[in-house]
């Protein structure tokens, strides 16, 4: 099944600017729903404005991610400055990391950034993700890490996240976050679905007490390589990126279609 049909702009936008808010919107809303989201107002999830390139869309300050309408959702420039009129401020510090991304970037269309109980858990371990289960063989060697330099509201690290991001879609903020981007919104949430499963796989298993069973390397590397030629061959297969955000999109809308409006 598709997603959820595609209204007309409700408000003065472009067709393509409102299938990226209706795109944006909905991922606030599940990542709201996957309980992924624990800083009430804060943290972000931002996509580029379609044949732009440094106009942005991101969560209005103040209001929660189940708040977050396609409507609602802020314009803005690289210096974060509001390109369309709205009575909700923009949250700075956040959009410093997302700016560093789309800067540099010019592929990664959306990013979600995620302060999860789990994924900040895993981001405090010295050796970061580990290769237990199968959605981390997958990301084995997908991911960037990133040492904390404090709260990100300095323009100048931009730079530095950028570069420690490289050419990969996944990064783990030691002591922070999680962080994922994409050409499509589907993409970006596949990839987090991934990492956020794997991060709590992880600190259940080290709940446990038990020694913990690593896969031989050669296994760990098969494992990434086929899922890196599984998304190659067809970006539609069955476990793709894009039925996938369709699912997703029908899911939000049996909730709580007010995303779309």
């Amino acid at each position: 099944m598709n997603a959820p049909h595609l209204a007309s702009p409700k408000i003065d936008c472009t067709p393509e600017e409102w299938a990226a808010r209706v795109d944006l919107a909905c991922a606030y809303r599940v990542v709201s729903q996957m309980g992924w989201h624990h800083s009430i107002i804060f943290n972000h999830i931002s996509s580029r404005v379609p044949d732009t390139k440094s106009h942005f869309l991101i969560n209005p300050f103040g209001l929660m991610y189940h708040e977050i309408t396609a409507s609602n959702l802020l314009k803005v420039d690289l210096d974060g400055n509001k390109l369309t009129p709205s009575p909700h401020p923009l949250h700075m510090a956040g959009f410093v990391v997302h700016r560093s991304i789309h800067m540099a970037r010019e592929d990664a269309h959306c990013v979600i950034h995620t302060h999860s109980k789990a994924g900040v858990a895993v981001a405090c371990q010295e050796q970061g993700l580990l290769p237990i289960n199968l959605g981390a063989m997958n990301l084995y060697d997908k991911i960037a890490y990133y040492d904390v330099e404090g709260i990100t509201n300095d323009a100048e690290e931009s730079d530095r996240i950028a570069q420690a991001l490289g050419n990969k879609n996944v990064m783990i903020l030691r002591n922070h976050g999680l962080l994922t981007c994409g050409e499509t919104m589907g993409h970006a949430f596949n990839l987090m679905r991934r990492l956020e499963m794997s991060c709590e796989t992880q600190v259940m298993a080290q709940a446990g007490g038990a020694k913990l069973i690593f896969p031989p390397m050669n296994v760990v590397q098969k494992t990434s390589k086929q899922t890196t030629e599984i998304v190659n061959q067809d970006k539609n297969a069955s476990d793709g990126p894009g039925l996938l955000w369709a699912a997703v999109r029908r899911w939000m809308a049996q909730i709580d279609p007010s995303y779309m409006d």
